[in-house]
């Protein structure tokens, strides 16, 4: 049995391939077009495919060819405010592709599938910590983009007979303690990725969009996840639906939230170093606070976070950014 991982070759797929390799699976083949992700984020045991996850010829070769019973959807757009400026773009790469990926599945009996949701199909959510049965309302196109997969992944199993398990991330961050991958792409906007490289002297200033919400100190709250324990929550999920477990939908969260300017906060003290912090007007998109309700994926998947941790996770990424840049020079 062979685990097919689209988007593998970028920040969260890439944990996820170490992983499964950590625990012993023999088979991992990587679908990526490589417009985020990179051919040395993956072991050399791995065998990447080059192309479109649309591309249903190539997926369907990709499938047969190494008897591909489990999929690991990871391949999308991620950036909220580019969805608000691109709508039309992240319905293509979320939306679309998505349906001609979970098509061609279908086609070539693939048996389960795991999905790289987002906590965005929350919305402004009335309850925090957030609940997976809350009502979906997001608010931005890249949370409608991931609500309308999951939507077509749900109806999918139902007809055809795959089982799922639903991903819905909060915040990712961090990097692979043992160095062997971390979040690479340039121009990334994930405020930890952004913090640390101006604290590293990469950028000369970060910028604070919004200190007037409902909270605290008035800048966003959110929950942030180490992207090796939710990369184990892949693995345990692929473990579930192998056993014969039920669909899912569950939150990958720690169910505690920090603001943008804590985390800042925190990035100064790690590194050691102070840096210019520009306070902006909000963002198109952004809710205020999305904390997890995270006790489901713990009770049903049998999931225990290791690195729980934001002094951690910030040095994780600070010993990232500092190998990423030397790597870059070479």
């Amino acid at each position: 049995m062979a685990v097919l991982v689209t988007g593998g070759a970028g920040y969260i797929g890439s944990h996820m391939v170490l992983a499964l390799l950590d625990a012993g699976h023999e088979e991992i083949v990587v679908l990526d077009d490589l417009s985020t992700g990179f051919d040395w984020a993956l072991p050399p045991e791995v065998k990447l495919v080059v192309g479109d996850i649309a591309d249903q010829a190539l997926v369907t070769e990709t499938i047969l060819q190494h008897r591909i019973d489990a999929l690991a959807h990871f391949a999308a757009k991620i950036v909220v405010p580019d969805s608000v400026a691109d709508p039309l773009g992240y319905y293509l790469a979320n939306t679309a592709k998505t349906r001609s990926l979970i098509e061609t599945a279908v086609r070539t009996g693939v048996k389960h599938v795991i999905f790289s949701s987002t906590a965005a199909v929350y919305g402004e959510p009335e309850t925090v910590p957030v609940p997976e049965d809350l009502t979906t309302s997001p608010i931005n196109p890249y949370g409608r983009s991931k609500l309308m997969s999951e939507w077509m992944i749900q109806d999918a199993a139902k007809a055809h007979g795959f089982s799922y398990v639903i991903l819905r991330y909060f915040n990712v961050a961090g990097a692979d303690p043992r160095g062997r991958t971390g979040q690479s792409t340039p121009n990334a906007t994930h405020l930890i990725k952004v913090a640390t490289q101006t604290a590293l002297g990469q950028r000369s200033h970060i910028d604070v969009f919004g200190t007037d919400y409902p909270t605290p100190d008035g800048s966003c709250l959110r929950d942030y996840i180490q992207v090796s324990d939710l990369a184990e929550a892949h693995r345990v999920a692929l473990t579930h639906l192998r056993s014969g477990g039920e669909s899912l939908t569950l939150n990958c969260g720690y169910g505690r939230g920090y603001s943008v300017l804590e985390v800042i906060e925190v990035v100064k003290r790690i590194s050691g170093r102070d840096f210019e912090v520009r306070l902006c007007p909000r963002r198109a998109g952004d809710p205020a606070q999305i904390i997890a309700g995270a006790d489901r994926i713990r009770q049903r998947l049998g999931w225990v976070p290791k690195h729980d941790d934001l002094d951690a996770i910030v040095g994780q990424a600070l010993a990232w950014e500092d190998s990423l840049s030397r790597r870059n020079r070479v």
